[in-house]
């Protein structure tokens, strides 16, 4: 269950590493695509504001990545706990304020890993 955990931790970390790169570099290459309901001129308007959150994407995956080289389970636990709240919370915030497709691709991951990983430490 721990390894499982620890995968997802990995993924999810992926994923937000990926979101901050196009985010951050990519946003009027690859927005169009990903938000295609939104209308083309928007993305040349919001880079710098696409820039910021990617900022904060990847906080995140340095947070996730940081809590899988902590050597102590207890704290390791804690951090990655932690960073996967944050991880939900932009999750919940994405899907109410953009889209609720956000919600399945970054609050459920993030919770079934959460749960996971507090299984394991049951165990």
């Amino acid at each position: 269950m721990l390894a499982i955990s620890r995968l997802l931790i990995g993924f999810i970390a992926a994923l937000h590493a990926y979101i901050a790169y196009f985010e951050m570099f990519a946003w009027e290459a690859t927005g169009p695509r990903v938000f295609s309901t939104f209308p083309a001129e928007l993305f040349a308007q919001t880079t710098d504001l696409a820039a910021n959150q990617g900022i904060y994407n990847a906080f995140l995956a340095a947070g996730l990545i940081w809590a899988l080289t902590i050597a102590d389970r207890v704290w390791q636990r804690n951090i990655a706990t932690c960073f996967l709240l944050f991880v939900m919370v932009a999750g919940i915030v994405g899907a109410v304020t953009v889209s609720p497709r956000i919600l399945m691709i970054q609050t459920v991951p993030a919770l079934i890993t959460a749960l996971l990983l507090w299984r394991a430490a049951r165990q």
